[in-house]
């Protein structure tokens, strides 16, 4: 056997062990560019014992072509160790976890904060119910105007839309806060009990009186006091 084939032969062998040792069918290689050392390793064997079958003087020789050879296989396969989707040639950030979303190179997307704008709070709707057409003079019991103008009402009141209702009692400044206090509740539950009457759902009503605390209008004259005396319905959806 000539000495080209006896050096050839054992490097052809190798490579074609290697090389099928190295890419599986589907693509991946166990055996890559990081594990070439590896194949440098197994190569040497390959090659040292391959040379010596053929001639005692040959296995160094055939050990030192198969370190070579088996690095640079190994080298030149392309697998993708982490499965990001970059083959490990290319692959600069190698141990990416997984299911990580990556650029090109295989590093790790940069993760921007997700603004959320802020839900502006619904304000509710308020209905306002002159208490002078509701009540007579400091009383608290409903006319029947004031009835009348709750009964018109009803519909909306009672709208599936519609997730609760406060009704809230407000009065002028004349006469004590203690008394005005009292007044005012007592003229929202007036409200709240009538409402409950015509069939108004029992867990969507309250009612609380705010007294003289929240004038809309100057109670130094007539026509502001007469607009600070009111029952409001605060209505939710």
């Amino acid at each position: 056997m000539s000495v080209l084939t006896r050096t050839v032969l054992p490097v052809l062998l190798l490579g074609s062990l290697m090389t099928g040792c190295a890419t599986h069918s589907d693509g991946t290689a166990p055996l890559n560019q990081r594990t070439w050392p590896i194949c440098s390793v197994i190569g040497g064997l390959v090659g040292g014992g391959l040379g010596a079958l053929e001639r005692g003087g040959w296995g160094g020789g055939g050990a030192a072509l198969g370190i070579l050879t088996g690095g640079l296989i190994c080298y030149a396969q392309d697998g993708d160790e982490d499965g990001d989707g970059v083959f490990d040639r290319r692959d600069r950030c190698p141990d990416t976890p997984a299911n990580t979303p990556v650029e090109h190179h295989g590093c790790p997307l940069p993760q921007y904060p997700v603004s959320v704008k802020p839900v502006a709070p619904v304000e509710p709707e308020v209905i306002t119910l002159p208490g002078d057409v509701l009540f007579a003079f400091n009383k608290y019991e409903l006319t029947p105007s004031a009835q009348s103008q709750l009964d018109a009402l009803m519909p909306k009141l009672q709208s599936a839309d519609v997730v609760s209702i406060k009704v809230v009692g407000h009065t002028d400044s004349k006469g004590t806060d203690a008394y005005n206090q009292a007044l005012s509740e007592r003229r929202a539950s007036s409200v709240a009990a009538y409402l409950l009457s015509q069939g108004l759902a029992p867990n969507k009503l309250t009612s609380e009186g705010k007294g003289e605390s929240q004038p809309v209008a100057d109670n130094e004259t007539e026509a502001g006091r007469a607009k600070n005396r009111r029952v409001e319905l605060h209505i939710n959806r």
